[in-house]
């Protein structure tokens, strides 16, 4: 890592804003590798004159997220000083909606990230999505938010986790081959339901990656084009009689997928009001 462009990511709280604004712009160049310097919880000036003292010996761009004056006016000069881009992330779109709004903002360190009614939700709702994952405690499903169905290997758990994440209460029920979907799941009233689908042919290769996995090399049906064919034509079928959206998650990461389940959802509700 000799050749990396060294990216330092100073924050007063816990630095995820900053991580997450780094990766959005990172994967946009190709072939370039990075060496992330991640300072968190920056709240003294011993503690900013430490991550100064790297930034001196390893320098490169710094982001931060700092509401602190003097600290950020102390590590704005010595980036200026060295010439090295230092950028305050969330100035340009905080002070464009005070101005829009017409009201002064007052800045306190990882307030984003406080203990309100907001994250006591969201975490009710992936303890949730974890005791419905799967086609766990059926018994309740009409307090979820949105239920997905899908055959093995659509993504539904890592997307009802991540949905969770954003404050949605996920269950999701795999749709197994010979086995009827739970009469529940045709009785809801509440929740909004979407099935996932893939590819046959990708859906194959993912089951024949997870058997070598697993060791579990006598699951023949499981990876039979025939046979997965035929469950995604049984959730085709289902959803036909219900009257439920499909999204195709083949080409789709989580965050797309999770973004398409939350267009349908929108869809969904105007329909319903």
């Amino acid at each position: 890592m000799s050749d990396a462009l060294c990216l330092h990511l100073v924050s007063d709280a816990t630095g995820e804003t900053n991580y997450q604004i780094a990766r959005s712009c990172l994967v946009q160049f190709e072939d370039v590798k990075v060496k992330e310097y991640v300072w968190s919880l920056v709240r003294t000036r011993s503690h900013l004159e430490k991550v100064i003292a790297t930034i001196k010996a390893k320098p490169g761009p710094v982001l931060f997220t700092l509401v602190d004056s003097c600290l950020r006016e102390r590590l704005e000069a010595v980036c200026q000083k060295v010439n090295i881009p230092c950028l305050p992330v969330l100035d340009p779109t905080v002070t464009a909606l005070a101005k829009y709004i017409g009201r002064d903002f007052h800045p306190r360190p990882g307030l984003q990230h406080k203990t309100d009614a907001a994250y006591f939700n969201r975490m009710e709702a992936i303890n949730y999505t974890l005791a419905h994952d799967d086609g766990r405690n059926i018994y309740d499903l009409d307090n979820a938010d949105i239920v997905i169905i899908g055959v093995s290997r659509t993504s539904k758990t890592p997307t009802s986790l991540y949905l969770a994440n954003r404050g949605y209460k996920i269950a999701n029920i795999p749709i197994i081959p010979n086995v009827s979907p739970p009469d529940e799941l045709f009785r809801l009233k509440r929740p909004f339901v979407v099935a996932f689908t893939a590819d046959p042919i990708r859906l194959v290769e993912i089951r024949r990656n997870r058997i070598l996995t697993m060791k579990q090399y006598k699951e023949i049906d499981y990876v039979s084009m025939e046979e997965v064919r035929k469950e995604v034509a049984t959730v085709r079928q289902i959803l036909a009689r219900n009257n439920w959206p499909i999204i195709d998650i083949t080409c789709r990461s989580i965050e797309e997928t999770s973004a398409a389940v939350l267009q349908h959802l929108d869809a969904w509700k105007h329909n319903h009001v």
